[in-house]
This record gives C-alpha cells, sequence and structure tokens, in this order.
C-alpha cells in the first residue's frame, strides 16, 4: 500500500517529523500490538497454566479448601491431664532405706556419658541405674523391673520385696537424673537441642521455653512436630486460632519439634509496581492488598491495573489467578484474598509501555528524537 501525503501547506517541523512518526507506527503495526489492546497476545511456547479470575466466589473456595488443610486432627495430641512421670531404660533411681545405712551408696555410677538434665555437662551422679532391661539390682530385693512404673509404683514394689528381710522397711525412691525420654527443638529457638522429659509435663510451650523461646525471625504460623512418619502442624496461630490451648500439647519420647524462619514464608511482588521486593509474612498471613500496597502499588505510569496476577505453585501444578483492579470491588477482592508462602505477585505492563520498549528496543533513541524534531 501506498500513501501519498501532500506537504506543500505542511509546517516545516512537521515535515521532518512525519517521516519518523510514520516509520514507528508502521513498527507497531508489524510488531502485532494495538494500543488499545487489553493484553499482548504472542505465540507460547508450551502448554500454560489456565488463568482463574479472583472473585468472591473463588475466595470462598479458598477459604474452605484452607480450612481443610488445616482441619488435621490433633485430638490424640491434646492432654488435658498430664501422667506421672514413669521410669525408663537409663535413668538414674535414688534409693535410701530408713534406718538401714549399710543399704546406703550401694549404687554404681553410671557407666554411660550422657549427661544429667539437672547438671548440663557434668558426668552422671551415683545411683542404680535402670538397666537396657529396665531391671535395677538392689541388695536384698534382687533384680527389679521398675521401667514403666512412676515412682510410686516403683517404691511400692521395692518396700514389698524388702518387707521379706526388713520389718515394715521405709523407703525413699525418687528419679536422680532423667535421661530415658528426650525430645528435640530446632529451628528458630535460642538454645536448640535435646530436651529431657522430667517430671515436669513436657509440653509444646514447656519445650519452647526450655529451648529459650522463640528468636524474633521465628514464624509462630509454621511450628511442625515430627512424630515417627507424622507431621503435625501445630503453630501457634493456627492452634488459638481452633481453640486448642498450645499448652496442653503434650510431647512424647522421640518428638521433633521444629520452628521455621519467617525469611521462608516470603512473597514475591515484581513487574509494573513501584518497588519489586521480597515480602515476608506477618506469621503466616498476607493478602494481595497488603502485598501490593507495601510495594508502593501499580505504577500509574506503565502498570496495567487489569492484569494483576498471583502465581502459585500447588501440590496439583501452577495455579495462575488474575486480579482486574479497575472492577467494582476489586480493593475488598485483594484484601480477601490471603496469599501463601513462595507466591509470586506479578503486575504486566501496559499496552502503550509494551510497545514502547519495544520501540526502543529496536531503534534506541528513535522516539526522543521523533518528539525533539517535533518541537516548534
Amino acid at each position: 500500500m501506498f500513501i501519498l501525503i501532500s506537504t506543500l501547506k505542511m509546517p516545516t517541523y512537521l515535515s521532518k517529523t512525519l517521516p519518523a512518526l510514520l516509520l514507528l507506527a508502521t513498527l507497531a503495526g508489524c510488531a502485532g500490538y494495538r494500543i488499545t489492546g487489553a493484553r499482548l497476545s504472542g505465540a507460547a511456547s508450551g502448554p500454560v497454566p489456565p488463568t482463574e479470575l479472583i472473585t468472591e466466589q473463588l475466595i470462598d473456595a479458598e477459604k474452605t479448601l484452607r480450612a481443610q488443610r488445616g482441619s488435621q486432627s490433633l485430638a490424640h495430641l491434646v492432654v488435658r491431664n498430664p501422667p506421672p512421670y514413669v521410669i525408663g531404660s537409663g535413668d538414674i533411681l535414688s534409693i535410701v532405706v530408713w534406718d538401714h545405712p549399710e543399704l546406703a551408696g550401694q549404687g554404681v555410677a553410671a557407666s554411660s556419658t550422657a549427661v544429667d538434665s539437672h547438671s548440663p555437662g557434668a558426668p552422671p551422679p551415683a545411683g542404680f541405674v535402670v538397666d537396657h532391661e529396665g531391671r535395677v539390682q538392689f541388695p536384698f530385693a534382687g533384680a527389679l523391673t521398675l521401667a514403666g512404673l512412676t515412682e510410686e509404683q516403683a517404691r511400692a514394689l521395692l518396700t514389698k520385696r524388702l518387707a521379706h528381710y526388713i520389718t515394715k522397711p521405709l523407703v525413699t525412691l525418687r528419679v536422680q537424673a532423667y535421661r530415658s525420654k528426650r525430645v528435640y527443638v530446632d529451628g528458630e529457638v535460642r538454645l536448640p537441642g535435646l530436651q529431657s522429659i522430667n517430671d515436669i509435663p513436657m509440653t509444646l510451650v514447656e519445650a519452647l521455653n526450655r529451648a529459650g523461646g522463640m528468636l524474633p525471625s521465628a514464624d509462630q504460623s509454621r511450628i511442625v512436630l515430627e512424630r515417627g512418619h507424622a507431621r503435625y502442624q501445630v503453630g501457634l496461630r493456627g492452634l488459638v486460632a481452633r481453640g486448642i490451648n498450645p499448652g496442653s500439647i503434650l510431647l512424647a519420647p522421640g518428638d521433633v519439634v521444629r520452628v521455621h524462619s519467617r525469611d521462608e514464608s516470603k512473597v514475591f511482588v515484581s513487574g509494573e509496581v513501584i518497588t519489586p521486593k521480597a515480602l515476608t509474612m506477618h506469621d503466616g498471613r498476607l493478602t494481595l492488598s497488603e502485598a501490593l500496597g507495601e510495594s508502593g502499588g501499580i505504577s500509574p505510569l506503565s502498570g496495567d491495573a487489569r492484569q494483576v496476577y498471583v502465581v502459585r505453585r500447588a501440590p496439583e501444578g501452577t495455579r495462575v489467578y488474575q486480579l482486574d483492579a479497575r472492577r467494582a470491588g476489586a480493593l475488598a477482592m485483594a484484601e480477601a484474598f490471603e496469599l501463601e508462602p513462595r507466591d509470586l505477585i506479578y503486575v504486566a505492563a501496559s499496552p502503550l509501555a509494551n510497545w514502547y520498549r519495544s520501540v526502543s528496543m529496536l531503534f534506541p533513541g528513535a522516539l526522543t528524537q521523533a518528539v525533539t524534531l517535533s518541537r516548534p
């Protein structure tokens, strides 16, 4: 197609800039960009996940799905009245028979190098060690199986055995060193490591307190309890929301409590925003509106408010959500849409910004030259 342009009565500055403007318009047409288009389209190189519009129905469905994931039964972890401590293999017992000093000091020093829970770093005290079979050797009483018994039950059994040799024996039996049962606290705590279970019930709160408390970088909503092959989300925020007292979560020997860092719960904001950045979630919660607000909002010069995307890696695959911020009620939906750790928020550029950048890459300085020449 040929275009004939008459320049007989055209101003001088316009006649100089017209060829450049026509060239830019021709390049835009060849590139396939439409300034008034809602979205730039191009050939896809592979399968693209379907885009789901953020609506009130989608937000309700996400809330239901989140509630189902958080409905893991914790009933067997909650113990209102913890039972007394039971003796186990490795514990060291202090046994005293009153009025019979000849029986005192018959215990032997523990041969294990494990430390006493009451005096970290010190060797175990002398006493009667419960062997690997749960038995204790005591004068006159012989081999006593005490593993699995409480202090009261063990005292009653020893008294019964000694009664055959001593008239009305008065026995004092207590655990001198707790070494048979332990839990491990790891992650964002001040003193990570092993914690011995003693006569004080080892609840979730007790274990965290013995570990020196959580660090400022700890995410209180992401505390995981590992018991065998099972994993339980016991975040403080989630427990309180479900009406469960964290002090009633009783730990068992061998449990591992991991407190995750807030840095692992970041979301990323990129694209046409004022300040692209990585944001840390506030104890496991951050909405789309808050993320955009902390990034300065959508750029008024280059951002397309109709194309605000949230890319999420889900177990079933990648999911892409889109928010049209120009629609009525979009701000309310953005405030109700909760993000998840590692979400990516991307604000696409407007068609005009895309066209300008493409032309600038093909012909650096062409637009600036055209505007400069157009000035009288």
